[in-house]
Parts: C-alpha cells; structure tokens; sequence
C-alpha cells in the first residue's frame, strides 16, 4: 500500500512540475514576443517612410529659403523648381542643426480634402527632391497641408514653401 502512495506522489510531482515548466514557457515566449514585436513597431516609426507620414502642425515659422508654384491639380514638380530645391539643399546644409519644413498649400477652391492631399503630395514630393540634392531626410519635415483665404493669386495658393526653423 505504501508503494502505490509513493507512486501517485511522484506522480503528482511530475505533473506538478509539468504544469510549472509550461506556464513559465508560456510566460517566456510571450515576453519574447512582446519585446519582438515592440523591436518591431520602434523600427516602423524610424523608418523614413513613416518618417514621410508624419505632418507637423502648429503656426508657420523660420526664414522660407524657397518656394515651389505649382500648375492647377498637379503635384508633379514644376520644371523650374530644380534651381529653388537646390537653394534649400544648400540652405539647410549650411545649418545642420536646423530643420527644413515644407508646408504645401492649396486654395478654397474644390472639395477640401483632395485639395489637402493634392497639397500634401507636392509637399512629399519636394522633399524626395530634396533628399535627391543631398538633404538628410530626417531634417526635412512636413508640415500638415493649409488652405489659403484672403485676396491672394491662385498660383500663391498652390505652393510648397520650404522655411528653415529652430
């Protein structure tokens, strides 16, 4: 009788410690993951496309160092703007601890949200410019697209302008 109580002991030890070890796996490989897919996310948000994504708000600052106009609906840059983003590129280069912010705008003028993206991909599009003449990406920002009012041209309206800040 004795023999068959230690055997369901060492039983139940077994299982016991079967139990132990699989919770503590279970533990460790969803710390494992976590951290992964924490390692994860961390690279998403330094990459420059997510770095292309991310629009600044807030009141417009610093020197404009270059403005880009562009034609009615389009965001392809004008073929006059090479001499204008070269003039940033050097700006900026000549104060590497400055920012570059690009800020497109659009007019009053059509449904506001497509105007918006219109204005935003000119933005996006001058800062892959940008970065093609030599600017660092992560010191061009982008900032959120704004409409113009006021009794200004319509080419004013459809413009990206590029301003050095703190």
């Amino acid at each position: 009788m004795l023999d068959q109580e230690d055997e369901g002991t060492r039983i139940g030890v077994w299982v016991a410690l079967g139990v132990v070890f699989f919770v503590l796996m279970g533990v460790i490989g969803g710390l494992v993951l976590r951290q992964t897919h924490h390692a994860a996310d961390a690279r998403k948000a330094t990459s420059p496309k997510a770095a292309m994504e991310i629009l600044l708000e807030g009141p417009l600052a610093g020197e404009v160092v270059a403005t880009l106009y562009f034609d009615s609906g389009i965001a392809a840059l004008p073929a006059d703007s090479a001499g204008q983003v070269d003039l940033a590129a050097k700006a900026l280069a000549r104060a590497p601890t400055r920012k570059l912010v690009l800020a497109g705008f659009h007019d009053a003028s059509g449904d506001a949200a497509i105007n918006a993206g219109l204005a935003k991909q000119r933005a996006m599009n001058a800062r892959a410019a940008l970065v093609a003449a030599g600017a660092d990406l992560k010191h061009v920002l982008l900032r959120k697209p704004e409409s113009t009012t006021g009794e200004g041209s319509l080419q004013e309206a459809r413009r990206v302008e590029m301003r050095l800040v703190e």
